[in-house]
C-alpha cells in the first residue's frame, strides 16, 4: 500500500478514486458531512473543489492506494491562515474504504498527518467526530484527548441529528502536558 501527498494538479488525477471513497464512507454510515445516498458525481465534484485550498496551502491531503485509481484511504490537514492560529491545524476527512478496514490504514494515515503537522511547526491539532463512532477508538488509542460533546451537532448520513465529540492533541514539546489538569 502506498501513501502520497498530491499537489493541486495531481489531486485532479485522484478525484475519481477519492469520490468513490467518499461515497463508500457515506454509504457505510460515517458522518463526514454528507447525506446518503451520495451521488458519485457530487463526491468527485466535492474533491475537485478542494484543489484551490491545496494549491494555496490551506489544505494538505494524503491518498492511500494499492494501485492507481484504487483509493483505500485519505486524510487531510486544514491549516489556518490567521496569524494568531498558525500553531494549530484541524485533522479532516480521515476515511478508510470499508474493504480496507482493520489493516491499520487509519492509524497509518493519522500518523502521517501528525508527523507532517509537527514538521511544519504545528503544536496543536484538533478534530471533531461523531460521538460513539468507531473513529473514537482510533483517536483515543492514538493519544487524542476528548474535550466534550456537542448534542445534535450534525446529521448522520441517514439525516438523524447526532452528537459530535471534539478532540485535541498536542505535538512536539507541548505534548507532555496534553491532558487537562
Amino acid at each position: 500500500m502506498n501513501v502520497i501527498r498530491p499537489n493541486a494538479d495531481q489531486l485532479e488525477e485522484w478525484t475519481g478514486g477519492l469520490g468513490d471513497l467518499l461515497a463508500d464512507t457515506v454509504d457505510g454510515g460515517a458522518s463526514v458531512g454528507f447525506l446518503a445516498p451520495l451521488d458519485r458525481a457530487r463526491a468527485v465534484a466535492w474533491w475537485r473543489e478542494r484543489s484551490s485550498a491545496v494549491a494555496d496551502g490551506r489544505l494538505v491531503v494524503w491518498v492511500a492506494y494499492e494501485e492507481p485509481g484504487r483509493v483505500l484511504g485519505t486524510v487531510g490537514l486544514a491549516l489556518p491562515d490567521k496569524p494568531n492560529s498558525r500553531h494549530r491545524a484541524e485533522l479532516v476527512k480521515l476515511m478508510v474504504h470499508r474493504t480496507a478496514r482493520g489493516r491499520g490504514l487509519g492509524r497509518r494515515l493519522l500518523t502521517v498527518a501528525e508527523e507532517e503537522a509537527a514538521a511544519r511547526g504545528v503544536t496543536l491539532l484538533h478534530l471533531d467526530t461523531e460521538t460513539d463512532s468507531p473513529a473514537e477508538r482510533l483517536y483515543r488509542s492514538a493519544g487524542w484527548t476528548p474535550v466534550g460533546a456537542i448534542p445534535d451537532y450534525a446529521a448522520d448520513p441517514g439525516g438523524v441529528l447526532r452528537p459530535t465529540t471534539i478532540y485535541y492533541k498536542r505535538l512536539g514539546a507541548g505534548a507532555a502536558s496534553s491532558s487537562p489538569g
